[in-house]
C-alpha cells in the first residue's frame, strides 16, 4: 500500500485481497489487536457531516489502542483560515495519520503532496474508497466469491458508484451502473477501471436500463439519488429518477439469493422502499458495521 489511502487505485490487485484478509482477521479476532495501535493519534477533518465515517473512525482506532481529534468546519475553516497546505504541516507535526472527510478531491491531494503523515480520504466528492472496501468485504461474507458474480449499481454515476466501479475491475466481477442520461460516472474514473478489467477479466457496463443491469444479478446496490451539496437539485432528481427506484418489482428481476446494498443513509420512498431496505435480501446493515473493521484495516496498514 502507498503511504496515503486517496482512491481504490492506490491499491494493486493484491493489496486489495490483503485488506479484505486483514480486515476478516480484525473483524474474527479484535481482541489480538487493541494495542496495535497504542499510542497512535488520528486527526479526523470533517468538511460534511457523518454517522458512519465518524463513529467508524473514532471507534476503531480506540479499539486499537489509539486516540482521535475531531475537527470539524469551525474548527479550522480549512482553506480560509489557513491554507490546506499549513493545516497539513501543523498537524503532522502533532498526529500520526490525518483523515479527512470534505467535498473537492483536490484537497485530499493537496493535504498529502503536503504531509509527511498518512492522508485517508473519508470521502470526497470523486470518491469514497473507504465504503467500497466495507461494502465488497460485506459481498465476499455473503456470498463466499467474487469470482463469476455480477454486481449493479442503479442510481446516479455519484463518488460510491466510481469506487465501487474501480473496486470491481480489480476483482474481475461483472459491474453494470445503471444511470439516467447525463448522470453516468466520470469518464476518468470509467477508463481507468476498463485498464484493469482488461487484466483481471472484469467487465464494466455503464447502461441507462436499470431492469437490464439488474437482470439475473447477484448483488443490487443503490445511493441517494442527490449528494451532499445537491440539495438544491433534490426535487429536479426525483423526477429524472424516478424509474431508477429499487422496488420489490426491480428487485425480482435479480437472482433470487441477490442481496440488497446501500451506504446510507438512505431515503425511503425514493432511491428505495422500505419492502427492499427491510427485506431478508438486505445487508445494508452488515455494510455499515463492516465499515468499522475495513477503515481498522487501513489504519494499521498506514500507522503502524
Amino acid at each position: 500500500m502507498k503511504e496515503d489511502f486517496l482512491s481504490i487505485c492506490d491499491l494493486s490487485v493484491k493489496e486489495l485481497k490483503k485488506v479484505f484478509d486483514f480486515t476478516k482477521s480484525i473483524k474474527k479476532d479484535p481482541k489480538k489487536y487493541r494495542n496495535y495501535l497504542s499510542g497512535k493519534t488520528l486527526a479526523c477533518i470533517f468538511e460534511k457531516q457523518s454517522l458512519r465515517t465518524r463513529v467508524t473512525f473514532e471507534v476503531g482506532i480506540k479499539q486499537l489502542g489509539g486516540n482521535s481529534i475531531y475537527l470539524a468546519p469551525a474548527d479550522i475553516s480549512l482553506g480560509k483560515r489557513e491554507s490546506v497546505s499549513d493545516v497539513t504541516k501543523n498537524l503532522e507535526r502533532w498526529v500520526d495519520g490525518i483523515m479527512i472527510r470534505t467535498f473537492g478531491h483536490n484537497i485530499v491531494t493537496e493535504m498529502a503532496a503536503a504531509s509527511k503523515v498518512p492522508i485517508i480520504n473519508g470521502l470526497t466528492d470523486l470518491e469514497h474508497p473507504c465504503q467500497a472496501l466495507a461494502d465488497f468485504f460485506t459481498v465476499i461474507e455473503h456470498k463466499k466469491k467474487f469470482k463469476g458474480l455480477k454486481f449493479t449499481y442503479v442510481g446516479d454515476g455519484n463518488n460510491v458508484c466510481h469506487s465501487l466501479m474501480l473496486t470491481a475491475a480489480k476483482l474481475g466481477i461483472e459491474f453494470y451502473a445503471a444511470t439516467p442520461k447525463g448522470f453516468e460516472p466520470s469518464k476518468d474514473i470509467f477508463e481507468s477501471a476498463l485498464e484493469d478489467a482488461e487484466k483481471t477479466g472484469a467487465v464494466i457496463n455503464i447502461v441507462n436500463d436499470p431492469v437490464e443491469a439488474v437482470t439475473k444479478t447477484d448483488v443490487v446496490y443503490t445511493d441517494v439519488w442527490a449528494s451532499m451539496g445537491q440539495e438544491s437539485e433534490t426535487a429536479k432528481r426525483k423526477k429524472i429518477f424516478k424509474d431508477y427506484q429499487v422496488n420489490g418489482k426491480l428487485m425480482s428481476y435479480a437472482k433470487k439469493d441477490a442481496i440488497f446494498m446501500h451506504c446510507l443513509p438512505a431515503h425511503r420512498g425514493d432511491e428505495v422502499t422500505d419492502e427492499v431496505l427491510d427485506s431478508k435480501q438486505s445487508v445494508v446493515f452488515d455494510e455499515a458495521e463492516n465499515r468499522l473493521h475495513a477503515q481498522k484495516t487501513i489504519m494499521c496498514m498506514l500507522m503502524k
